[in-house]
């Protein structure tokens, strides 16, 4: 019975989370946002602040920011952390030059008062390129089995043709199902 009305419930329910997508710039923030948005590729250009959409999967409202990924932009990023639930980093799973930026970048936001409780999820990006970065090897970089604090999952993930998205997106369902 308890969970018959569970069900009924969700559907006459309003839930809102918000998600911050974040990542180095050219990781594939936007291309992921309309991916969920449209489940399409949409040709972007960097984006110089912020996005926000509203995306509906599985009758849950996620308010998705995503935010630029430049250099300059990058020291502005604590002013979305407010109310944050889940932090998505993308991360370009080519780009060995810069995986030390997004792993310091990562650790900062780890350790922000606004983000103590928010779960992270990492897409390891571009997983369609030749001799990319397995998500293993990001995890690695990234020293993720030394987050403690948070719940995290790392998921192997190409924005262009949306696979890996949606087990990203399930792992966040989960851990909301599990509060």
């Amino acid at each position: 019975m308890g969970l018959l009305f569970s069900r009924l419930w969700s559907y006459f329910t309003h839930e809102e989370h918000k998600l911050v997508i974040i990542g180095l710039d050219n990781a594939g923030k936007t291309t992921i946002l309309y991916q969920f948005l449209m489940e399409e590729v949409v040709h972007t250009s960097p984006t110089l602040g912020s996005n926000v959409e509203e995306v509906v999967w599985k009758n849950i409202h996620f308010v998705m920011w995503d935010i630029g990924g430049q250099e300059s932009i990058r020291q502005g990023w604590q002013t979305y952390y407010a109310n944050t639930e889940f932090i998505i980093l993308v991360v370009d799973s080519t780009d060995r030059e810069r995986i030390g930026i997004s792993k310091e970048e990562l650790w900062k936001m780890l350790a922000h008062e606004d983000l103590r409780k928010a779960g992270v999820l990492i897409y390891a990006n571009k997983q369609d390129v030749k001799d990319c970065m397995t998500a293993a090897q990001i995890s690695k970089e990234l020293n993720l089995t030394a987050i403690k604090k948070h719940k995290w999952q790392i998921q192997a993930c190409c924005a262009l043709t949306g696979e890996g998205l949606y087990q990203g997106l399930e792992w966040i369902v989960s851990q909301l199902k599990s509060r």
